[in-house]
């Protein structure tokens, strides 16, 4: 089954229907947290996710009793494997790196996922070569002390 892109108005309603599972228009409206949308709204979007494949439909007598068909968990994973498509060239390496970096995952929370010992470490960045400085810093000692040095010993023989 292909699942199709919601808008967050959609996305909003499909999670509402994700916790009632199959309901009526008017549980909708009783679930729905304020400000209620108009009942006409609500009926429109209802249409349109049974276009969609989100929602089956069942007539009862004059009204029809919704049904999910796209699990949330389904859901989840679609958007996951979309986001890492088109923003983490599909590698789970940079997602969690991510992750990490904008704290939203912490090494705690990776030792309890995979019960083992990770150390996750930051990238090392080379320091820049600092030749100019290292001269002044630490000169290196003459070759002429040592040639004379070398001079004198020849003499000596």
């Amino acid at each position: 089954m292909k699942i199709n892109h919601l808008t967050s108005a959609e996305e909003n309603l499909m999670k509402l229907f994700w916790k009632l599972q199959s309901f009526y228009l008017k549980d909708v409206m009783e679930q729905h947290p304020e400000p209620k949308p108009h009942q006409n709204t609500v009926s429109t979007y209802l249409k349109i996710l049974v276009e969609k494949g989100y929602l089956s439909t069942e007539k009862e007598g004059r009204i029809f009793k919704y049904s999910v068909i796209v699990p949330f968990e389904n859901y989840k994973k679609f958007l996951l494997k979309e986001l890492s498509h088109n923003f983490f060239n599909d590698s789970g390496k940079e997602i969690l790196e991510f992750l990490f970096n904008e704290n939203l995952i912490s090494q705690n929370d990776l030792r309890t996922y995979f019960d083992l010992k990770i150390e996750m470490k930051p990238t090392k960045v080379k320091a820049p070569k600092l030749e100019y400085a290292e001269e002044i810093l630490n000169p290196k000692k003459d070759k002429k002390g040592k040639d004379k040095k070398k001079k004198k010993k020849k003499s000596d023989n």
